[in-house]
């Protein structure tokens, strides 16, 4: 066998059905759509339309509500920085601030803050100052004999 006898299976490919392309080809005229009717007209969509009756996602109750100006927090886990101070990414003598966290690569942008969240063990002694973090995650650091500062007015929620 040489790379230019290499083959499909037989069957195993169809060719393309081209619709449209004169009587001979078998889809001509309409183009496999029928006739007449909203379906064989271009342009159509009718994804939730059930024929003038009022459709499911309209019938359903609405509930909850969606905060226009909601905060989205990078979010980063205990365990994950005492594992870059581990691989020499982070230096857990100088103060970790959230530009020391985007520039070792752990957290890729910074949002509106990185919050901190307690998953995952901490041992080393470390200076967090970061927007947020989780009451469980400023015990567990302090615990370890570090501490976690959260910089802004967004206090430990």
């Amino acid at each position: 066998m040489k790379l230019h006898e290499l083959r499909d299976n037989p069957g195993a490919t169809k060719p393309r059905k081209r619709i449209g392309r004169g009587p001979g080809s078998g889809t001509g005229k309409t183009g496999g759509r029928g006739i007449k009717g909203q379906k064989s007209r271009s342009g159509v969509a009718i994804k939730g339309y059930e024929g003038g009756q009022m459709p499911l996602y309209q019938r359903l109750p609405k509930r909850g509500f969606n905060k226009p100006n909601a905060k989205k927090f990078a979010v980063v886990n205990l365990g994950l920085i005492q594992k870059f101070i581990d691989a020499g990414k982070l230096d857990a003598k100088a103060a970790i601030t959230e530009d020391a966290l985007v520039a070792s690569g752990l957290v890729r942008r910074k949002l509106d803050g990185v919050r901190v969240l307690a998953k995952g063990e901490i041992t080393a002694k470390v200076d967090l100052q970061v927007t947020g973090a989780s009451k469980s995650a400023v015990a567990a650091v302090e615990k370890a004999g570090g501490s976690l500062t959260v910089t802004t007015a967004q206090a430990a929620a």
